[in-house]
């Protein structure tokens, strides 16, 4: 799977999910400091699944109708350690493959999967 972690996803869990054979590219390094636009463009640009712990995507996807083709997934868990991050993080994305297309937001216990806005042929 093609993934695009925002700057917020730690380290290790970046690692975490190399290790599992997934192309990861991480904000952080390879575009510091971008908004969440950018972010986000460079997502759907690459035919990236956008994984985060910011709420602001969710605005941008329902409200403002940015385009998230491959889909965004936002983490809503504790944050206890980097390692428990990573592993949950790793743990969910690889446990499914029906990511694409869907705004999803993961909580302790279930994903919530909503599929996202259709953006017209204009970009409209």
């Amino acid at each position: 799977m093609k993934i695009l972690c925002n700057e917020n996803v730690p380290l290790l869990a970046v690692e975490a999910l190399r290790e599992l054979g997934h192309d990861v590219l991480w904000a952080r390094q390879a575009m510091p400091g971008s908004s969440d636009v950018l972010v986000l463009e460079r997502a759907c640009a690459e035919g990236r699944l956008l994984v985060t712990f910011d709420k602001d995507f969710g605005e941008l996807v329902h409200r403002a109708g940015q385009r998230a083709s491959a889909g965004v997934v936002l983490f809503r868990i504790p944050l206890p350690s980097a390692v428990a991050v990573a592993r949950q993080v790793a743990l969910t994305l690889h446990s499914r493959n029906d990511w694409e297309g869907n705004f999803s937001v993961v909580e302790p216990g279930r994903v919530r999967m909503v599929p996202l806005p259709e953006i017209g042929k204009n970009g409209d």
